[in-house]
């Protein structure tokens, strides 16, 4: 199935129709080739990626599977009529319906965003990007008391994926500060998370994994050997245990299944919007 190519073809950036058409492919046990194809506003536009669809299905002897979020009607039609691929439109599918059940037609907007400078939600997100690129490994810790959740763990078990992810999906401020030999050696935590511990979520990792990780970066160093990552992590989860932070393993779980994790644990309010 690797000689299976999909397309996420939009008049606006693509990442709805990749999101959601990855969701339905995961049910699959296959990996298809992946084309995004952005900023489709156009008839002219439109016929171009109708003949790449056509030539890469006579190239591969079998349809290409098309996820659309056109909102055009003459941009989609052009594709819906003219391409040789499997065609879902999820405008089509979820957006009509809506239109019947609320009684209203939707605004048919291009995008997530009309103006990018008014929208509150967005700002929000620029905001949180920035804290958490200033937070990332305990490098500052000014303004500590505005984040909305600290990440503490080893260093190298993953903190700054899911603090980044959080800031961009959900506008969460969100630091991380990573657990030391000092801190272990003192039996508490550093002094910068005392007076912010409610807010802190721990993650851990299995101590073979991370040391895999970080022979990547330190390879033959103490840093890296296994004897030093068995400690680490158990005196790491140790410490959260006896301050009461709750923590995961980071070691098979997603930056979306830990941040979900997160938001439930810590910020709850943000799952309901």
């Amino acid at each position: 199935m690797s000689e299976r190519s999909v397309f996420f073809v939009s008049d606006g950036t693509g990442i709805t129709a990749e999101t959601f058409g990855n969701s339905i492919l995961a049910q699959f046990s296959i990996k298809p080739r992946h084309v995004r194809r952005p900023f489709i506003d156009t008839a002219d536009k439109a016929h171009q990626v109708v003949r790449e669809i056509n030539a890469t299905a006579e190239r591969e002897g079998r349809r290409p599977v098309v996820f659309t979020t056109l909102v055009d009607a003459e941009v989609l039609g052009i594709v819906m009529d003219g391409c040789r691929g499997l065609v879902f439109d999820m405008f089509k599918t979820f957006v009509e319906p809506l239109e019947l059940e609320f009684g209203m037609k939707s605004n048919h907007r291009v995008g997530r965003f009309s103006d990018i400078s008014k929208d509150r939600e967005y700002n929000e997100r620029i905001e949180a990007i920035n804290f958490a690129l200033e937070h990332d490994d305990g490098q500052s810790a000014r303004n500590l008391e505005r984040a909305d959740v600290v990440l503490v763990c080893v260093s190298r078990s993953g903190k700054t994926p899911p603090s980044l992810y959080l800031a961009m999906q959900h506008g969460i401020k969100a630091a991380n500060v990573p657990l030391i030999p000092d801190d272990f050696e003192r039996g508490r935590l550093p002094s910068m998370l005392v007076p912010h511990k409610s807010k802190c979520f721990g993650l851990s990792i299995a101590p073979d994994r991370l040391a895999e990780i970080r022979h990547e970066r330190r390879p033959n160093s103490k840093y890296a050997s296994i004897e030093n990552c068995r400690y680490e992590v158990a005196e790491a989860e140790s410490l959260m245990r006896r301050e009461g932070i709750a923590w995961l393993s980071s070691t098979h779980k997603s930056i979306e299944e830990i941040a979900t994790t997160i938001l439930r644990d810590i910020r709850p309010d943000r799952l309901v919007y």
